[in-house]
């Protein structure tokens, strides 16, 4: 018979997230939904975040029960300080609490700055910095309310999805740009301030990722080889590897790992341009 000991470890192996609880907001299309389903693959029960996409999460949910999953969505506009507040109350009383929450939702309004609006602003910062800085609060919030636990080494795992842009001036979108050098700075910030809790705190900055949202930019021959002269490596990303730097940061394999910006982009932050010396 096979050692009970090898067993076990095979099981963390397999699914190194077995018996954690996730939160994802942002999680019915491009990387949130993609997150979510790899860290269920990986054996979290995962909160679908979503502001009234009720029939893309239920088609979520059936994908991660399909596959022996398991999942719940909870609706939350992450902008909003009550509404997140009740989401996390919800998951907490629902899966009785929280080791993982991964900071997906953000949105774009491009403009020329001459011609961005306030609205255009405020919407952007409002939901990729400001939404990302109220559901951290709340998840650390409740690690320190739960304490250890037996389900992970640390005390609980936050992910920020970021971009390159958090380094990578991008003209004709000052907003996005602005948000996710914020986001930066507030991951390290938090991840310095909480580490000492044994609370990890750190960020993945995809590059070009092909999404439904950004689909013009590669869906055609030309268009791909013209993303292609920003990335090194010589392909554009798709979802999955960023879910699966999501399940590594995660899981107990980053455990020495805080404070850290996992670039995720094929080399598009290694200044390209240089590449024949400028």
């Amino acid at each position: 018979m096979p050692d009970e000991a090898m067993v076990h470890s095979h099981a963390e192996l397999q699914q190194p997230l077995r018996d954690q609880r996730a939160l994802v907001t942002g999680a019915t299309s491009g990387i949130g939904h993609g997150i979510a389903v790899a860290l269920a693959r990986a054996g979290a029960t995962v909160v679908l975040n979503h502001r009234g996409h009720h029939d893309q999460s239920a088609a979520i949910i059936a994908e991660i029960e399909q596959s022996g999953g398991r999942a719940i969505a909870l609706t939350a506009d992450v902008s909003k300080e009550d509404e997140v507040e009740r989401m996390f109350a919800d998951a907490v009383q629902q899966l009785g609490s929280l080791d993982i929450l991964v900071n997906n939702a953000g949105l774009q309004r491009d403009a020329p700055f001459h011609e961005m609006t306030l609205k255009q602003w405020r919407t952007v910062i409002d939901i990729n910095l400001t939404g990302q800085f109220l559901c951290a609060r709340a998840a650390v919030r409740e690690f320190l309310r739960r304490g250890p636990d037996r389900r992970s080494k640390a005390l609980g795992k936050i992910i920020c999805i970021s971009s390159v842009h958090e380094v990578i001036p991008w003209a004709g979108h000052v907003n996005y740009a602005a948000s996710k050098g914020g986001v930066m700075l507030m991951m390290k910030s938090l991840a310095q301030e909480v580490a000492s809790k044994r609370i990890r705190v750190n960020s993945i900055s995809p590059g070009a990722i092909k999404t439904p949202i950004n689909r013009s930019a590669w869906e055609t021959p030309e268009a791909e080889q013209k993303l292609l002269k920003l990335i090194p490596y010589g392909r554009v990303g798709v979802v999955e590897d960023v879910a699966r730097a999501a399940v590594w940061l995660a899981s107990d394999e980053s455990d020495y790992v805080t404070g850290a910006s996992l670039f995720v982009d094929g080399g598009m932050a290694l200044y390209p341009g240089f590449e024949d010396n400028g």
